[in-house]
C-alpha cells in the first residue's frame, strides 16, 4: 500500500484523517458530529445493479450468483451481528471479510440507531428493514437504460423526506449513511463522467486493482445507448444505481440542519456530486450542504494505488465550480497487528471499504474510541463469526 496523500493530515490524536486541505470547515464538522453522536443513527442502504454481474467488475463475491445476496447478508450482518446464525451466508469474497464487520463492532460501541433501507436488491434481508414500493435493482449500466425516469424520481423523493423528517424531529443529530451496492463504484464512475468529472483511473473498487478499463468501456456504451441524458436525473436512470437519487434526496432534505457523514469512497464522492447539481438546478444553496456534508471513508481507500480519493474530489470541485472543495475524512484504522488473516488482508488491499465502515470508523475516532481498540474488537468478532455455522 502507498502512503497518505500529501496534503492529508490528521485530525488530532488517533483521529481521523483529513482528506484535503480545508482543516477550519473540517475541524468545526467534527464538533458538529461529536455533539450529534448521542443522538445519531445509522441507515444504510441496500441495493442493486445488473453491472454487479459483469465478469471481472466487482469482488462484492466470489461470482455474481453469489453477488446476488450479498445485500442481504451484509444487511443481516449489521443487525443481527457475528455470534449467531444468520438466514443468508456472507457471499465467499477472493480474500478478507465483509466490512459489515467493522460497521456492526462500531455500531455496538456507539449510540447510534440502526435502520435499514431496500431500495431495490434482488434479494431482500431477512431482518426488519423498509422496503420502498416498487423497488427494484437496476439494469447494467452499460444498457443506457438503468432506471425508470419516474422511479429516480420517487427514490430522491423518499430520500428527502427522510432528511427533512430527520432535521426537524432530530436536529443537530448525527446521520451517518452507508451502502451496500455491488458494482456500485461502475455506476458512481458513470454518474461522474456524465457530470463532465474526468473520473478515469481515480475511482476505487471491491478488486485489488479497480477494473478501469472495463468500466470505461461499459461507461461509453451506456452513455451512447442513453440518447446523452439533459438532467442529472436523467443521468441516474442512464447509468446510476437506486442508492444514488435515494442518498442524494436525503442530502437535500437535511438542507444543512444536521451533520451528515456519507460513509463511504468514491460511490459517496459521487452522490454528493450529484445532490450539488439537483441542488443548483432547484436554486437550493449549496454551500451550507457542503459545511454540513462529510464523506468518511477506511485508509485503504485514502491511500490505495490504485485510485485517487483526494484528486477525484478535486475534480469535483472544479468542474461544478462548488464554492468549496467537498470534505472528506478517512478513519486511520488498520489490522496489520490482527491475529485473524482475513482481518489482515485488508493491509493487503483484498478489501477496502462497504456498508458504512470507514464513516462508523470516522464517528468511532470521533467518539474517543481507539484504534487499536477497534482493531481488537474487529478480532474478537472474527472469532465469533468463525465459530458460527453459517446456512
Amino acid at each position: 500500500m502507498t502512503d497518505f496523500p500529501a496534503t492529508a493530515m490528521f485530525l488530532g490524536p488517533d483521529g481521523p484523517l483529513l482528506v484535503g486541505k480545508d482543516v477550519a470547515t473540517a475541524t468545526g464538522w467534527c464538533d458538529q458530529a461529536r455533539q450529534g453522536l448521542g443522538h445519531g443513527a445509522f441507515l444504510l442502504v441496500l441495493a442493486a445493479t445488473a453491472t454487479a454481474a459483469v465478469e471481472g467488475i466487482s469482488a462484492a463475491g466470489s461470482t455474481p450468483e453469489s453477488r446476488r445476496f450479498t445485500a442481504a447478508a451484509d444487511g443481516e450482518l449489521v443487525v443481527l451481528g457475528p455470534a449467531v446464525p444468520r438466514p443468508h451466508a456472507l457471499p465467499p469474497l477472493p480474500a478478507g471479510v465483509s466490512p459489515a464487520l467493522i460497521s456492526w463492532v462500531v455500531l455496538e460501541q456507539l449510540p447510534l440507531a440502526r435502520q435499514v433501507v431496500n431500495a431495490g436488491v434482488e434479494v431482500a434481508p431477512a431482518v426488519a428493514h423498509e422496503q420502498l414500493p416498487g423497488c427494484q435493482p437496476a439494469a447494467c449500466l452499460s444498457t443506457g437504460r438503468a432506471l425508470p425516469l419516474q422511479r429516480v424520481r420517487d427514490l430522491l423523493q423518499w430520500g428527502e423526506d427522510f432528511g427533512r423528517d430527520w432535521s426537524l424531529r432530530r436536529p443537530g443529530a448525527l446521520l451517518v449513511v452507508g451502502e451496500c451496492v455491488a458494482g456500485g463504484t461502475s455506476t458512481a464512475a458513470a454518474i461522474l463522467r456524465g457530470l463532465g468529472v474526468d473520473e478515469a483511473g481515480l475511482v476505487s473498487g471491491s478488486l485489488r486493482q479497480p477494473p478501469h478499463q472495463l468500466r470505461q468501456r461499459l461507461i461509453a456504451q451506456g452513455l451512447q445507448r442513453s440518447d446523452h441524458p439533459g438532467t442529472a436525473l436523467e443521468l441516474v436512470a442512464a447509468v446510476g444505481d437506486p442508492m444514488q437519487p435515494l442518498v442524494a434526496g436525503v442530502i437535500l432534505g437535511c438542507a444543512g440542519a444536521a451533520p451528515v457523514l456519507l460513509a463511504g469512497g468514491s460511490q459517496m464522492a459521487a452522490v454528493l456530486a450529484l445532490a450539488m447539481v439537483l441542488a443548483r438546478a432547484r436554486g437550493q444553496p449549496v454551500a451550507p450542504l457542503l459545511r454540513s456534508t462529510a464523506v468518511g471513508t477506511t485508509c485503504w481507500v485514502a491511500r490505495e494505488p490504485g485510485s485517487n480519493l483526494a484528486l477525484l474530489l478535486e475534480r469535483i470541485h472544479g468542474q461544478l465550480r462548488l464554492p468549496q472543495a467537498p470534505l472528506a475524512m478517512a478513519s486511520s484504522l488498520n489490522f496489520s497487528s490482527c491475529a485473524d488473516p482475513a482481518l489482515r488482508d485488508y493491509e493487503a488491499g483484498h478489501v477496502k471499504e462497504g456498508v458504512g465502515a470507514g464513516g462508523l470508523a470516522v464517528a468511532a475516532s470521533l467518539a474517543g474510541l481507539p484504534n487499536p481498540r477497534l482493531a481488537h474488537l474487529c478480532d474478537q468478532a472474527m472469532d465469533q463469526l468463525r465459530g458460527v455455522n453459517e446456512p
